[in-house]
């Protein structure tokens, strides 16, 4: 075999993408192991049709056991896409699907192909943020068809040395199983900038660049650097200067992580910094971190993998896990936010077009109100064994009238009520809105989503969906705006209040809160802490009045260039 030709400068080349992580990583590039093969097709005699069924059930069985106990070794986002996955592995449609296929005479693995093919095509009619579980499903497929022939399990390697991974897209169990001292850093060639891998490699601290044209052009030889700050991907730079680079980064990194708050600018105005939640150990995790409190609790994400809905008393214990870790300070609590991506069983989803645009949220209380009265019930008995004053809010709110619906229900049990605003409608009408409910939370995810008409899970959209877009930065500003005309207050719980400079931003919109996962807190907090609310006011002003998201970060990271003390 001939030697290759060591690399040159020549060979150095930039891509660009989509920044979500912030940091800098540098290393070897390491790819995804490959789909397992697909052995030749066979007829299974009818005699033996009941043990190739329970094959199948055997090895679905194993790798949603194995999802399961990663997902217990995990907290966060990942482990709730792990578990969602081993869920999605016993689902009872998908095996019916299969064992169908064998008892015509299908083997196994390829009646699991026909079967995941199947739902594929379905969830991606339906669209939307449904149209993300079909990556789920290839992975559930390759995993599954593995265990059934004896290869090794697709997935991420485990390199010997910190190094960069680079992929088309990532299953999101395979992401949430990412170890970040091996993978320093990613890269996706697809995806979005509030994608499950976006999310979790946030929450692990990984620097990621998604939607990076040429990905797969990147030679599996090369060095890589990474920058989550400016989303470029340097191929083969010069290793001194790169190493250089990343020791840069992490001493900053290490600077930050030691901030412990309170949230406040250089000048003390107070920005609350919280962090979003889904259960009592992920809590007691971020309370015993920088977090003031939790801005976000998603509830649903307690009850996806039950079938029957949790008593009042089964559900005010889990609340009362989360009061608990934040005795004395601020929990808000989300009520369902079922359907589209996050379908309950217990609450009758209907099956839609376009389920992202369907029954979800606080829709699902106009046709069965009892769900939401009873886990207000619930919310309001976890308060009073707790002694905490939890606020509560509903998400997909449209109408002033829903939110007068939801308001006089949480009021009622002495709670404090808020919605969340994620419609569009909401923001331009907040002033009324506010006229009924304490508070505010913008989900930016969705907001961006339905602001731009763009599926925040297209990597093709990526450029629209992105929480800098002017568009959204001035709905935001307007419900601020509203918020402080009332004297009320109005948080941000999307991905974009992760953002170190976008928090920045959103401060000097008027956001008087922020709210991300755990990890991501110190960073935000401790850019806070650089700048005055000045400054903050005029990178906001900068970003309103940029073009598209390029400028509206770099007009920001200018306004505030001069002011960091």
């Amino acid at each position: 075999m001939l030697e290759q030709a060591p690399r040159t400068a020549a060979d150095t080349r930039t891509l660009h993408g989509t920044p979500v992580v912030p940091g800098l990583a540098y290393g070897r590039v390491v790819r995804p192991a490959p789909a397992p093969q697909l052995p030749a097709a066979t007829t299974v005699a009818e005699a033996d049709r009941d043990a190739e069924v329970e094959r199948f059930t055997a090895a679905a069985t194993t790798v949603a056991d194995r999802l399961t106990a990663r997902s217990l070794a995990s907290s966060g986002v990942s482990a709730e896409v792990l578990q969602a996955t081993a869920v999605l592995a016993r689902d009872r449609g998908l095996t019916a699907s299969v064992v169908k296929g064998v008892r015509t005479g299908t083997d196994a693995p390829h009646a699991v192909y026909a079967a995941v093919d199947q739902f594929a095509g379905l969830f991606r009619q339906m669209g939307g943020l449904m149209a993300e579980r079909v990556t789920d499903l290839y992975d559930l497929r390759d995993r599954i068809v593995a265990e059934l022939t004896g290869q090794s399990e697709p997935g991420i390697p485990t390199p010997a040395e910190p190094s960069v991974l680079l992929a088309d897209d990532l299953a999101p169990a395979d992401t949430a199983g990412l170890d970040p001292s091996r993978v320093t850093g990613l890269a996706t060639r697809l995806g979005g900038p509030t994608s499950h891998t976006a999310i979790i490699a946030r929450q692990l601290g990984i620097p990621c660049v998604v939607a990076v044209p040429g990905l797969d052009t990147v030679p599996t030889d090369a060095s890589v650097l990474v920058d989550g700050t400016t989303g470029e991907l340097h191929v083969d730079p010069e290793p001194q200067k790169a190493v250089q680079a990343v020791a840069e980064s992490r001493a900053r990194a290490e600077a930050v992580a030691r901030w412990q708050g309170p949230g406040r600018t250089a000048d003390g105005a107070p920005v609350g910094v919280l962090a979003n939640v889904q259960d009592g150990a992920g809590a007691r995790t971020a309370a015993a971190g920088s977090a003031e409190g939790v801005g976000l609790f998603r509830t649903e994400l307690c009850f996806l993998s039950v079938d029957t809905e949790p008593t009042v008393e089964e559900q005010a214990a889990i609340y009362a896990e989360v009061l608990e870790a934040f005795a004395g300070r601020k929990v808000v609590v989300r009520t369902l936010d079922a359907g589209s991506d996050k379908p309950l069983a217990f609450a009758g989803m209907p099956d839609e077009a376009n389920p992202a645009l369907g029954v979800r949220g606080l829709r699902i209380a106009f046709a069965d109100p009892g769900i939401l009265d009873r886990q207000l019930d619930a919310i309001a008995l976890a308060a009073e064994r707790t002694g905490a004053s939890p606020w509560v809010m509903a998400p997909m709110v449209a109408t002033v009238a829903e939110a007068v619906f939801f308001a006089d229900r949480v009021r009622a049990r002495g709670l404090v009520p808020g919605v969340m605003v994620e419609v569009p409608s909401v923001a331009l009408l907040a002033d009324r809105v506010l006229q009924h409910v304490d508070f505010l939370s913008i989900g930016t995810n969705d907001l961006t989503q339905y602001t731009m008409a763009a599926d925040r899970l297209s990597a093709d959209l990526a450029d629209l969906t992105d929480p800098w877009q002017p568009a959204l930065l001035a709905l935001v500003a307007r419900t601020a705006a509203a918020g402080q005309a009332a004297g009320k207050p109005v948080g941000v719980c999307g991905e974009a209040a992760a953002d170190p400079l976008l928090g920045c931003v959103l401060a000097g919109l008027g956001i008087t809160s922020l709210s991300a996962a755990a990890a991501a807190l110190p960073a935000v907090g401790a850019a806070l802490a650089e700048v005055d609310l000045a400054a903050c006011r005029a990178a906001a002003t900068a970003a309103l009045d940029a073009a598209d998201p390029a400028q509206a970060r770099l007009a920001a990271r200018e306004a505030l260039a001069s002011a960091v003390r």
